[in-house]
């Protein structure tokens, strides 16, 4: 990018250098030549000794030498400052253009036609920033609407929390299994709020931390084992079975934290978003210098216009204020991130009731 710039830096140099020498010899051509027409009318016309212009040619043929020596010197100088007050103005547009940058708007950067590359590359700068600007307002205004809905769900477990306390308070003669259906309940409750507070913990620590790598060699074979162990209750409720195919002790250096969360996060979706009574495939492939796994499952064919916003911070599938399973929008943003500081890709595809999460991670 800065040979580029350079490129074009010394072609427009080149082209004020150019217009300077092709000024420079317009003007000599005009002198010689200016000069021997004036020497043929002069020899081929009969003046009178009285006459004005042949008094004036007279005198210029006298001073011919000191006048070409003169105009030899005069002329580099005006060519100099009109050379350099073009250059000035080749300046003073790109200045005001820069200015348009710091505040883009609809209108588009015209600069003269000897700039028109950097005129298209402002352009596209410009119409960058306007995306940013876009999406950084779009992702705020998601934050800031995910929010409040976290702040207004907070509500109804609490409620049910503190309403079922006060009926176990006040009624002595409860009977033990009424007693233990509301403590079912008050737990099932106390479980969402927390839910709900993690969420606020996770935008906060979105927003106020990067996330830096600490690699190290890992056993991914293992790694996945454990992860499918762990969310078997899980898929248990759904009556989902998940298939793992990888061949024993595929290594990885990576993050081994952050990469258990990416595939935490993955599998995660993939329980909830599955029909029930389906199977969910983790598929890993060893591809010369890097490894590729894929999340596959039964689920509702997600539309491609959501597809392609699903990686955005604070954008979630389900667009309803509360859902059992409803998240901050932030795990495969995250995903995204952590997947893309390792130097590997994650994509998505769904298509005829499947839903396909790709990771392709360099071996190093």
């Amino acid at each position: 990018m800065k040979n580029k710039e350079q490129r074009r830096v010394s072609q427009l140099s080149r082209s004020i250098i150019n217009q300077y020498i092709r000024f420079y010899l317009i003007l000599l051509c005009i002198l010689i030549g200016g000069f021997f027409l004036a020497r043929f009318i002069f020899t081929r016309h009969l003046w009178q000794y009285g006459d004005p212009l042949y008094k004036i040619l007279r005198v210029m043929e006298i001073l011919y030498l000191i006048i070409i020596a003169l105009t030899l010197l005069i002329g580099p100088f005006v060519l100099s400052i009109v050379s350099i007050r073009r250059a000035m103005r080749y300046l003073n547009s790109v200045v005001d253009a820069a200015k348009i940058l710091s505040h883009p708007d609809d209108n588009l950067i015209e600069l003269p036609e000897e700039l028109s590359d950097i005129q298209n590359e402002l352009n596209l700068t410009r119409e960058q920033a306007l995306r940013n600007i876009h999406d950084a307002n779009d992702a705020f205004q998601r934050k800031n609407d995910l929010i409040m809905y976290l702040a207004h769900d907070l509500k109804t477990p609490l409620a049910s929390v503190i309403g079922y306390l006060n009926l176990l308070h006040d009624e002595r003669q409860i009977s033990e299994e009424l007693r233990e259906k509301y403590l079912a309940i008050t737990l099932d409750k106390a479980n969402r709020l927390e839910d709900l507070i993690n969420e606020f913990f996770e935008i906060a620590r979105f927003n106020l931390s990067t996330i830096t790598l600490q690699y190290s060699r890992i056993n991914l074979t293992r790694l996945l084992e454990q992860l499918i162990y762990e969310f078997k209750p899980m898929m248990k409720e759904k009556n989902l079975n998940c298939n793992l195919s990888i061949v024993e002790n595929v290594m990885l250096r990576c993050d081994a934290d952050k990469m258990q969360r990416v595939f935490d996060n993955l599998l995660r979706n993939a329980v909830i978003y599955s029909f029930e009574n389906t199977l969910i495939d983790i598929v890993v492939t060893a591809q010369a210098d890097r490894l590729k796994i894929r999340f596959i499952n039964q689920g509702d064919t997600i539309p491609e216009e959501k597809l392609a916003r699903i990686f955005e911070q604070f954008y979630r599938l389900d667009a309803a204020r509360s859902t059992k399973n409803g998240g901050a929008g932030l795990g495969l943003a995250i995903a995204k991130q952590i997947v893309e500081l390792h130097g590997g890709v994650i994509s998505a595809k769904s298509e005829r009731e499947t839903i396909e999460f790709e990771v392709i991670l360099p071996t190093l």
